[in-house]
């Protein structure tokens, strides 16, 4: 291809250099550098004329943005699994395919999510923080007293490909007995994991563990809020690694601080970042990481190859690896 006649691709933020590189050898490629997402007029003047956009979900595509980009978009790659920050129905009406990069990230956002459990479950970021803060003193017979594991119940909300590798560490590593809820029942990982297809209401008061990888849509938004948390147990563990929303931040810090369950660990919060005077960043028994879910080597390089292959596909009026939107 010649050089004046390369497609015109934006990339919103730096991604790891396989992707881009592939993207490079035929695509004239505009990366945002900054360490900061780009603000709404920055996104849309510098996408402006564009065939591509590699996003982030930190990026709102909407029907402005797709007026402003030009009539020529062809595809907005997503480099997430989820795609809740596009407008698909939209994208769909005016013939831009919508890609994104599942599969390659669930064994790592499953091990974020075990990690969260077992933190909280055993305190470790509490007792951790005692040290640095100079609070160690001797060894104490009832310090930091946290829960066991093994042979516990844990709450699976939405049984997924991440969902599944959660209850695949937490039935054939401890021993738990696994309920889930989902859009539909999986026999077969029933058969794996030997779950229980349950209510809601159910996963909630029966549950020792609550580990969220459903969707952020409609019915999700909102989920675990203030009638939720007072339905589970007060010794339960609260974890969400799938987005922000699905939780009522307010709701959940007052179900700490109230003693209604015992602990959460999230990798998502509403906003991302959380703001520095959020009431769950005082808490002893909440833990807040920012959104590392997928941040491994392999996996993180693995996903720019997929946004990537999307976009040069799409250019190419080829199938795309993973389109959430293909033609009909």
């Amino acid at each position: 291809m010649a050089e004046d006649s390369k497609r015109r691709v934006f990339v919103s933020r730096r991604i790891p250099e396989n992707g881009l590189e592939r993207l490079r050898t035929l695509c004239d490629v505009d990366i945002w550098e900054g360490d900061l997402p780009p603000d709404r007029e920055t996104l849309c003047t510098r996408a402006a004329g564009c065939h591509g956009v590699l996003s982030m979900l930190s990026d709102a595509i909407d029907p402005d943005f797709m007026d402003r980009v030009g009539p020529q978009l062809q595809v907005v790659s997503n480099y997430a699994v989820g795609f809740n920050n596009i407008d698909v129905e939209e994208a769909t009406r005016r013939g831009i395919r919508v890609g994104n990069t599942p599969g390659v990230l669930t064994d790592a956002t499953a091990d974020i999510a075990f990690a969260l459990l077992i933190n909280c479950a055993r305190r470790i970021s509490e007792s951790e923080r005692s040290v640095h803060d100079g609070k160690w003193k001797t060894w104490e017979p009832l310090g930091f007293i946290g829960l066991d594991l093994v042979g516990k119940t844990i709450g699976i909300v939405g049984l997924g490909r991440i969902g599944q590798a959660m209850a695949r560490r937490c039935h054939g590593g401890w021993g738990m007995d696994v309920l889930y809820t989902s859009r539909s029942s999986k026999p077969e990982a029933e058969g794996e994991f030997d779950a229980d297809y349950v209510s809601m209401d159910e996963l909630l008061t029966r549950s020792d563990f609550i580990s969220v990888h459903c969707d952020l849509n409609n019915s999700t938004s909102g989920l675990f809020d203030a009638s939720a948390f007072q339905k589970m147990k007060s010794t339960a563990v609260f974890i969400n690694t799938a987005r922000g929303s699905i939780h009522n931040q307010n709701d959940l810090a007052a179900a700490l601080t109230n003693g209604e369950i015992a602990a959460a660990g999230l990798d998502v919060t509403d906003p991302e970042p959380i703001p520095a005077d959020d009431p769950l960043l005082d808490l002893q028994n909440c833990v807040v990481i920012p959104h590392i879910g997928s941040a491994t080597v392999d996996t993180r390089a693995a996903m720019a190859d997929i946004a990537a292959e999307n976009v040069l596909r799409a250019l190419a009026d080829e199938p795309m690896p993973h389109c959430v939107n293909p033609p009909s």
